[in-house]
């Protein structure tokens, strides 16, 4: 028997639109008939309410990614008044759910987001990964002088391999900063001659012919 749609609320307050399939059987002949005038609409209308009332206790995740407890639950809540009828439920399958089109467009954006924050995550994780082992590299350097030579010279021959015309020759940074300091030193202003104080009444003062004269 197919299970019209339903539409009904989530219990985070989501609207959906339900509906299901159900297999159901006659176990006794004589209820079925005596209990109930018509046992097929009966069965139906049951389904129709007790799927109204599951998706009302269910979340929207829930719905989505655990469907067979909320079946496994639909089932116990439409076999308890059917059983009274001589029918028996054997299984109950929700067979399609249809989303508002805002709710999958918040839902497309959410696992958008979630994906480029995976990618974010990894990303950092690598190159975390790869400052440890520079670290673990530069350690390694830094107790044999030699090593950083030899690794300069290859950073050489793999540039002056690629046929290139303009080769750069990496300089150390103590290198540079030897220059700085260096320079830094040779322009230091030296001390100033101090200026002569002027002549007052009463000195001696030497004219360009070599005769003084005097007050």
């Amino acid at each position: 028997m197919n299970v019209p749609g339903q539409g009904a609320i989530t219990r985070d307050n989501v609207t959906l639109n339900v509906d299901a399939v159900m297999y159901f059987r006659v176990v006794d002949p004589a209820r079925a008939v005596v209990n109930v005038e018509n046992y097929v609409g009966a069965v139906s209308q049951v389904a129709q309410t007790s799927l109204r009332s599951v998706i009302g206790r269910a979340d929207l995740d829930t719905m989505l990614s655990d469907r067979e407890r909320v079946n496994a639950e639909l089932r116990a809540v439409i076999d308890t008044p059917t059983e009274e009828r001589g029918v028996s439920v054997d299984r109950v399958e929700i067979r399609d759910i249809a989303l508002p089109e805002g709710m999958r467009r918040s839902m497309s954006a959410q696992a958008e987001a979630e994906r480029e924050r995976r990618a974010r995550v990894i990303s950092a994780d690598g190159e975390f990964q790869a400052s440890e082992r520079l670290a673990a590299a530069a350690q390694v350097m830094a107790e044999t002088p030699g090593a950083l030579q030899l690794r300069l010279l290859q950073t050489v021959g793999d540039v002056a391999g690629d046929q290139n015309t303009t080769l750069i020759m990496p300089l150390p940074i103590e290198l540079l900063r030897f220059f700085e300091n260096a320079g830094g030193s040779a322009t230091t202003p030296r001390f100033a001659a101090q200026p002569k104080a002027p002549a007052v009444d009463g000195d001696v003062r030497v004219n360009g012919t070599g005769s003084s004269t005097g007050s």
